[in-house]
């Protein structure tokens, strides 16, 4: 087995994900992919859920071989993405285990009206990094419906973090 480790987040929209992505990378010296990165430079323009999923899908089937390869190499490799449903998990598993690395799945426990009011002021606060417009209150909900903790039957490594 490789000694990198491939670190993935699960947590609501707002949550802190990418932020803790980033504090992982810096502290264990590891790449970081961040999807909304790659999505805002190479989709043509996302303004619905279905466009999202068609973008996430195209850059995940050119960031697998890369996440895989670099896990071989020996590097850990930190995920700003991919760990909200059962079946985003099954795609990092397969990464892992193709690579013969070990995992961390990192677990932002933040409740769902804590997450809207975050949202709410990264709105108007704008942060570096925010890749994506505004998201409504109406597209917080929807997009919190897809969320789902790790079950115990999942069987990963997990960190959780409290809010």
């Amino acid at each position: 087995m490789s000694s990198a480790t491939l670190h993935f987040l699960c947590g609501r929209l707002a949550s802190g994900k990418t932020t803790l992505a980033r504090r992982i990378a810096s502290e264990k010296n590891a790449v970081l992919f961040c999807e909304d990165e790659w999505l805002s430079k190479l989709s043509d323009g996302i303004v619905s859920f279905d466009d999202y999923l068609k973008w996430s899908r195209r850059c995940r089937s050119v960031m697998g071989p890369l996440i895989v390869n670099t896990l071989q190499c020996g590097t850990s490799v930190v995920l700003d993405f991919a760990g909200n449903t059962p079946k985003e998990r099954v795609w990092v598993r397969s990464l892992f285990n193709e690579a013969g690395a070990m995992h961390q799945l990192h677990l932002l426990e933040a409740d769902e009206e804590e997450c809207l009011r975050r949202l709410m002021r990264r709105n108007v606060e704008r942060p570096e990094g925010l890749h994506f417009a505004d998201t409504s209150e109406v597209d917080f909900r929807a997009i919190c419906k897809w969320f789902q903790s790790p079950s115990e039957e999942e069987a990963f490594s997990v960190t959780r973090y409290p809010m």
